[in-house]
């Protein structure tokens, strides 16, 4: 991907995340940097990165806009030839591997808003790596992911319950039941 492709990319994720339900303009950039970060960049110093060129940014405009954007600074140049952002070489470089590959996970999930914005949320989070393990442990302790969805989110919970979408808890539930000949199943009210 071309660092062109790049920006013009993140102002289509930046839209979507301040709800302008399109991409943010040049225009709109420049005033949100302006504003946001006290700092200035032209929009004619953008619009010659996104139309090629100017193929290269000095490093001070790279640092502002990953900082504006909320992406690894090494995220903003041109990917080489036969470059390939599942490829993981250099433990340096592996957090903007991680923002690549959430951002492009979350052109996949467009159809479902939420999915695609939770991912875009992480690729933004400045430790994305801490984020993901944050994530694994959670899930690693059992029934704490659904503890703190009900605590969270819990209109998720209950339209899951409505939708009769615990199919998968269910089947848990009576596996369990079958295996041990219990009648109820404490661990299960525990977590409730």
């Amino acid at each position: 991907m071309k660092l062109g492709e790049k920006i013009r990319y993140l102002r289509e994720v930046e839209g979507s995340l301040r709800g302008l339900g399109r991409p943010m303009t040049q225009q709109e950039m420049v005033k949100a940097v302006r504003q946001e970060l006290r700092k200035s960049i032209s929009q004619s110093y953008l619009s010659q990165i996104e139309n090629g060129a100017r193929p290269h940014m000095t490093q001070s405009s790279r640092a502002l806009l990953a900082k504006f954007f909320k992406v690894h600074p090494g995220f903003l140049v041109d990917d080489p030839e036969g470059y390939h952002t599942e490829l993981t070489s250099d433990l340096r470089t592996t957090e903007g591997q991680l923002d690549v590959w959430l951002l492009q996970g979350s052109e996949k999930f467009v159809g479902d808003s939420e999915v695609s914005e939770v991912l875009i949320k992480a690729a933004r989070e400045k430790d994305t790596r801490r984020c993901l393990l944050l994530l694994g442990a959670i899930l690693d302790t059992p029934g704490l992911a659904e503890r703190l969805l009900e605590a969270l989110r819990p209109e998720l919970v209950a339209s899951n319950r409505h939708s009769g979408n615990r199919g998968r808890e269910n089947q848990r539930e009576s596996l369990h039941h079958e295996s041990h000949g219990h009648a109820s199943n404490a661990e299960g009210r525990r977590i409730r």
